[in-house]
C-alpha cells in the first residue's frame, strides 16, 4: 500500500552535507531513495527549513541552496524521482516513480518580501508553514511565550497561499495564530502534529483545534517524533496509533494522514526508524482499521482533500 509522507528534512541534511551525501542511498538520510522505495513511499514532501541562527540577510540564499539540492541531488541524479509541481501531478505518477514536492517550514527566509515567496512558488513550493517554533514577521510559533496571532503580513501570506492553491501549514503555530489561520485559509493542513490530549506538547493540537481542522476540510498528518507521542519519549507503533484513534474519535477518519518528520528528528519509534520501515505502521493499522481506512491514512485522504480535488 503506497504512502504519501507530508514532511521530511532531507534537504537540510543534504545542504549541511555540502554535496557529500548521495540522496540515492546515503545511510545518514532516513528518507534516501532506497528507503523510500522499500517503504513504498509514493510521494515525499521535502521541507525547506532554515536554522534560526542563520543571519536574516542570508536566509533566502540558504533557502535557494536547499532548493538547488532538491533539483540537483533529489531530482537530477534520480530520474525515477518526479517533481510534483501541480496538484494533478500526483495522478500522473507511474509504477516505479516517486513524487517529490517542495514545502516551506517557516517563512523566515522571505523576510518581509512577498516576491521571494512567489519565487518559491514558481520553484515548486506547494505548502507553506508560517513559522517554525520561534516568532517571525508573520506570526508567533509554538515556542514563543508571547503567543500572538498573525500579523498583517502573515495574513497577506495566507491570502497569497489561497490565490495560488497552496496549503497553509499550521503545525508549528502558537494557538492564537492557528485560529487566525483557520479563519482565513482555504487550504489548512497540519503536516506533522499529534493530539495534545494524549501528549501535552506545545507542538500538538488540542481537541478543539483538531475538530476545527476537520470542520474546515483540513488534514492532520500524524508525526513519528516520540516526544510528540508520549511523555516518556519511548514510543512504539501502537502509541502512535492511539493518536490516530483519537483523531478518528473527533470525526477525522477521512482527514488523517502521515507526516514522518524523518531527517528532522533524533528519537525514533521502535520498528519505524526510517522510511524503509513505513509498511510496519500500515500493517499494524490493518489490525484495527479496514483496508479502505488505512489506504486513506496512507495516501487517499490527502489526495481527496488536496486543492482542486472533487469532494
Amino acid at each position: 500500500m503506497n504512502i504519501i509522507d507530508l514532511h521530511c528534512d532531507a534537504l537540510l541534511k543534504l545542504s549541511e552535507g555540502k554535496g557529500k551525501l548521495l540522496f540515492a542511498n546515503a545511510p545518514e538520510l532516513e528518507t534516501n531513495k532506497a528507503r523510500l522505495q522499500q517503504g513504498k513511499i509514493k510521494a515525499q514532501c521535502f521541507a525547506i527549513f532554515i536554522e534560526p541562527d542563520i543571519p536574516s540577510d542570508q536566509k533566502f540564499q540558504a533557502a535557494l541552496e536547499q532548493v538547488d539540492y532538491f533539483y540537483k541531488e533529489v531530482l537530477g541524479e534520480n530520474p525515477d524521482m518526479v517533481h510534483i509541481k501541480n496538484w494533478a501531478d500526483f495522478d500522473q505518477l507511474k509504477i516505479g516513480q516517486i513524487g517529490a514536492m517542495l514545502t516551506l517550514e517557516g517563512v523566515d527566509a522571505i523576510g518581509n518580501d512577498l516576491m521571494k515567496l512567489r519565487t518559491l512558488f514558481r520553484l515548486g513550493v506547494r505548502s507553506v508553514g508560517l513559522t517554525w517554533n520561534n516568532a517571525n514577521l508573520a506570526a508567533d510559533g509554538a515556542g514563543e511565550p508571547r503567543g500572538a496571532g498573525l500579523t498583517l503580513f502573515g495574513k497577506e501570506i495566507v491570502q497569497l497561499n489561497n490565490e495560488h492553491q497552496v496549503l497553509t501549514d499550521v503545525s508549528h503555530l502558537c494557538e492564537k495564530a492557528f485560529w487566525d489561520v483557520i479563519e482565513l485559509a482555504d487550504y489548512p493542513i497540519a503536516s506533522h502534529s499529534n493530539a495534545k490530549s494524549l501528549c501535552n506538547h506545545p507542538r500538538n493540537l488540542t481537541d478543539e483545534q483538531a475538530a476545527a481542522m476537520f470542520q474546515k476540510g483540513g488534514l492532520i498528518h500524524v508525526v513519528y517524533n516520540p516526544p510528540f507521542i508520549n511523555e516518556s519519549g519511548d514510543a512504539h507503533i501502537s502509541d502512535l496509533i492511539k493518536h490516530i484513534d483519537h483523531f478518528c474519535s473527533l470525526g477525522g477518519v477521512k482527514q488523517i494522514g502521515l507526516g514522518s518528520d524523518f531527517d528532522g528528528i533524533s528519537q525514533f519509534i521502535i520498528d519505524l526508524e526510517n522510511a524503509s520501515k513505513s509498511q510496519n505502521l500500515l500493517n499494524e493499522l490493518l489490525k484495527h482499521y479496514s483496508e479502505e481506512e488505512v489506504r486513506g491514512f496512507a495516501s487517499q485522504n490527502f489526495l481527496d482533500h488536496r486543492p482542486g480535488a472533487a469532494r
